[in-house]
């Protein structure tokens, strides 16, 4: 029998919570029965989202009435108390109570209270956040994603490292294929860093990971590799262009199909494949940002997502501790 997953979690952070984060729970626990949830927040409202059915032997509830706000800078989030729910459920992790934390709440919040309890990974200098995205054969990891915005070398190649232990511990029977974001794929294209950077991985021996060089914007759907690094500036930019991009084309579609009699009639005949492609842009099947480099794995749930994509972060979760990823980080970095 597999051992039980513990995982720890602010039900207090994110649009709609605690409910959407409890409908999360159930969600999840009709695919997962290996995991317990040790659910951080104010008991009172917590239980009257939780029906009479759920085995109680599935969860525990941490109660307290504090919580990180939305509109809370980072500086005060950490002020704000060593009892709201964001820090309690991360300091869980911390003392081995859990076995990974995830929350929708402030991301920044989020990093630094991380950052404050927990410690880094030996040989590692900043953690990185990183998330799934989908290409034309399956899943990309990508990172950083905001956590640093001006990177080493040095930085770029523990990035590099880092995400092919995430996308191994993902997807353990793939290969990992590691590329830099850059403005070109030549070698003498970029700043000087992405340019050492390139010259050092093309040095490294792993049998890990394949290094493929330098990627454009472009080609990032393409499938080609399936790790893509570069600083927190750079990945922002394309994340939020791809999420924009997606956006624009689902609504437009939307509209073309719905403005007049030709649309519907041709929509209606298109009806499974405009499902299916619709259904390979959802936001809700990439839900999970990963914040790795501490010693214990961080998760983040986007704060607008609905329970959909708060099952599907609890689901990268269990992954991530079936993965052991932290253990892999510290195998290959070293």
């Amino acid at each position: 029998m597999d051992k039980t997953i513990r995982i720890a979690i602010d039900a207090m952070g994110g649009d709609g919570s605690p409910k959407k984060v409890i409908d999360g729970i159930l969600e999840h626990n009709k695919r997962s029965k290996n995991v317990k949830y040790l659910i951080f927040g104010d008991k009172e409202i917590i239980e009257n989202y939780i029906p009479k059915s759920l085995n109680k032997s599935f969860y525990e509830i941490i109660h307290t009435k504090n919580k990180v706000e939305g509109k809370d800078t980072p500086l005060e989030a950490a002020k704000r108390g060593k009892d709201t729910s964001m820090w309690l459920s991360i300091e869980s992790v911390k003392e081995k109570k859990a076995d990974i934390v995830i929350s929708a709440g402030n991301t920044g919040a989020l990093l630094v209270i991380s950052k404050l309890n927990l410690k880094m990974i030996e040989n590692i200098d900043k953690p990185a956040l990183s998330a799934l995205w989908p290409n034309k054969i399956g899943m990309s990891v990508v990172l950083d994603l905001g956590a640093n915005i001006d990177c080493s070398e040095k930085n770029l190649i523990d990035f590099s490292i880092m995400g092919a232990s995430i996308f191994k511990s993902l997807y353990p029977n793939e290969n990992a294929k590691v590329a830099l974001l850059n403005i070109g794929s030549e070698e003498i294209k970029g700043n000087e860093v992405l340019k050492n950077t390139y010259q050092e991985m093309s040095k490294i021996k792993k049998s890990d990971f394949e290094f493929k060089g330098f990627i454009e914007g472009n080609e990032i759907m393409n499938g080609d590799v399936n790790v893509i690094v570069s600083d927190g500036f750079t990945g922002n930019v394309a994340l939020k262009t791809a999420e924009g991009t997606a956006n624009f084309i689902t609504n437009e579609l939307k509209k073309v199909f719905k403005d007049n009699f030709l649309g519907k009639f041709s929509g209606l005949i298109n009806y499974f494949n405009l499902k299916s492609f619709k259904k390979r842009l959802d936001p809700r099947l990439y839900n999970g940002a990963i914040f790795i480099g501490l010693d214990s794995p961080v998760v983040k749930s986007h704060g607008a997502t609905d329970y959909i994509g708060f099952s599907n972060s609890l689901l990268v979760c269990e992954k991530i501790v079936k993965g052991d990823l932290v253990n892999k980080i510290k195998k290959n970095i070293s």
